[in-house]
């Protein structure tokens, strides 16, 4: 392929570089997505008039939810063998390595035990959650197309992007179209929450597992596979665990209407 008419893409994953501290985009960007989060959430608890006393409690079970379920996401769902056989490597999570949908799991299960500290409904935190949650994985694509990572498979499109720091073939900037698409989801969600502050238990959180996974499912056809064992598999990891999630929501948008909030 001929890399001429492709945008190059040959920008440094470090912002600023002091010697003694780096200070990289993706780093930046992740933090940016919990600043932005924590807004809009106070937001969501001024309007709905909930109790700001457990808005800290929530923020640091989000933080902490979705570093360490992205991390042991990605040692078991993408490398097993190794990490199993080296489990302190898992907390080397500077070394990177994060699974968004280690992420899911970990957001889940850290909400329940909020809920249950907290005695808050856990549709009714996991409904106004994921407007931030769809947020965050704008933020964070962008944040690996810094990084030059994930890169898209080889394309001829004339928005192509030559990854430089990568390989010289123009690729398809498939971490974009996951950002772009995650920013159009949060979109919907905000202004469908906006316009009714009470939204049936479960819809929101539906409609974002069903799109956000949907659209997963498809760009990942757009990507290069990130590790090798799939190269043999019909559908990559990121596909395979996006399906039972795509389901799970497709379940709550059909039977929203008989959950109750708590």
């Amino acid at each position: 392929m001929n890399p001429i008419n492709a945008f190059e893409w040959s920008v440094s994953p470090i912002m600023l570089n002091l010697g003694f501290l780096q200070i990289r985009w993706y780093g930046l960007l992740f933090a940016l997505s919990f600043v932005v989060g924590y807004q809009i959430m106070y937001w969501a608890f001024i309007r709905e008039k909930k109790d700001l006393k457990h808005l800290e409690t929530l923020t640091m079970t989000m933080i902490l939810s979705t570093v360490l379920g992205a991390r042991f996401g990605h040692c078991i769902f993408y490398d097993p063998v190794h990490y199993l056989s080296h489990p302190l490597d898992m907390l080397k999570v500077w070394e990177g390595g994060l699974a968004s949908h280690g992420a899911a799991v970990g957001i889940l299960f850290g909400l329940y035990l909020f809920h249950r500290k907290t005695k808050m409904g856990y549709l009714w935190v996991l409904d106004r959650m994921v407007i931030i949650v769809a947020l965050s994985g704008f933020f964070i694509r962008v944040g690996n197309f810094f990084n030059s990572e994930i890169i898209g498979k080889p394309a001829k499109v004339v928005w192509a992007v030559v990854f430089t720091r990568v390989d010289m073939f123009p690729r398809h900037p498939a971490q974009l179209y996951e950002a772009f698409s995650c920013l159009i989801i949060f979109a919907i969600l905000f202004f469908h929450y906006k316009k009714n502050q009470n939204p049936k238990p479960g819809q929101m959180l539906g409609f974002f597992m069903t799109t956000v996974f949907g659209m997963r499912i498809v760009w990942e056809f757009f990507k290069e596979n990130q590790v090798a064992f799939e190269n043999g598999l019909p559908f990559n990891m990121g596909q395979l665990l996006s399906i039972p999630l795509v389901l799970a929501g497709l379940y709550l948008l059909f039977m929203h209407n008989k959950i109750k909030s708590s």
